[in-house]
């Protein structure tokens, strides 16, 4: 059997996957083409992996996410056609969470500013100045496994942390110290600073725009190290320009590399989408989606499939 490495993963990924199978590292020939030849693929979050494409897949038995999101497969198309689709989603808890804090921290006393000033030869202590994160309302719209720590690591700087989230029982965010917001609009109210942790589906594409920074308390701070989709962003620049919102802090955007209007706005903090980039994120991803895959091919226990009931091999 064969499988393709479409974009980067652990060696030791690699290593595991060619000790059963034919692998290929190819991220240049058109996917389309080559797609038909193999067993199973890896990808990240740059590879879409279509109705279309998926389509000309005859052979392909599963799909390997290297990662959380699966916003890049079209799960109903892979189920339809058999094909297992496997992510892995405690890969990149730590390191994602750690970035939201740190984009927290970033956009409450504007170190990417004073830093970039320093470095052109400006020492502007005045302008710089920021506000202290504890004893502020943090919002955490999701509480998933990231959602979850970003909250833990929230707490410990003494900040109050109100969530929402309608799939997750009030008795977790109790367990945690957090509380709990029955709609969103209890988020909004009382959040001086607020992080998005929500999937992106229908229902939340563009759910920060217009209408909800209309219900959010005036000089806001956002963070977004999630998807991009989830925010209107000819939105969230005009609150800013307007005051309503004081800042925010981006890692992710709706189309990447971004180069649109937020750029241009000295209170907005950005980063290239760098929340799962940290080497131990990568390795973990890399492994895990690796033993997924081969589970799948060998008709093993595919413990993390988005599409199958995880049942014993027996069974």
């Amino acid at each position: 059997m064969r499988v393709l490495v479409r974009e980067p993963i652990a060696e030791a990924g690699i290593e595991l996957l060619g000790s059963r199978f034919d692998v290929d590292v190819d991220q240049e020939s058109p996917l389309e083409e080559i797609i038909g030849d193999y067993d199973g693929i890896v990808i990240r979050s740059a590879t879409k992996m279509t109705a279309g494409l998926i389509g000309r897949a005859e052979r392909l038995r599963v799909i390997g996410r290297a990662g959380v999101g699966i916003d890049n497969v079209d799960v109903e198309a892979a189920t339809r056609r058999g094909i297992v689709v496997a992510n892995a989603p405690g890969s990149t808890v730590v390191s994602a969470a750690e970035q939201t804090i740190g984009l927290l921290v970033a956009l409450a006393r504007n170190i990417p500013q004073a830093h970039a000033a320093l470095k052109q030869g400006r020492w502007e202590r005045s302008r710089w100045g920021g506000v202290e994160l504890a004893d502020k309302t943090l919002g955490v719209l999701g509480f998933g496994r990231i959602g979850r720590q970003v909250a833990r690591r929230a707490l410990g700087l003494g900040m109050r942390v109100v969530g929402y989230d309608p799939f997750v029982a009030p008795e977790r965010f109790r367990e945690l110290g957090a509380e709990h917001a029955a709609e969103p609009g209890e988020v909004f109210a009382a959040a001086e600073f607020l992080t998005l942790h929500l999937p992106l589906t229908d229902e939340t594409r563009g759910f920060i725009g217009p209408a909800a920074l209309a219900r959010m308390r005036d000089g806001v701070r956002i963070v977004n190290a999630a998807r991009g989709e989830l925010v209107d962003e000819a939105a969230l620049a005009q609150a800013v320009r307007d005051g309503k919102v004081a800042g925010a802090a981006l890692d992710v955007f709706s189309a990447e590399p971004y180069t649109g209007e937020l750029l241009e706005l000295e209170n907005v903090v950005v980063t290239p989408h760098l929340a799962a980039s940290t080497e131990e994120a990568q390795d973990r991803a890399g492994v895990i989606v690796a033993e997924q895959v081969v589970a799948a091919l060998d008709g093993g226990l595919v413990t993390n499939a988005l599409n199958i009931p995880i049942v014993g091999a027996e069974d």
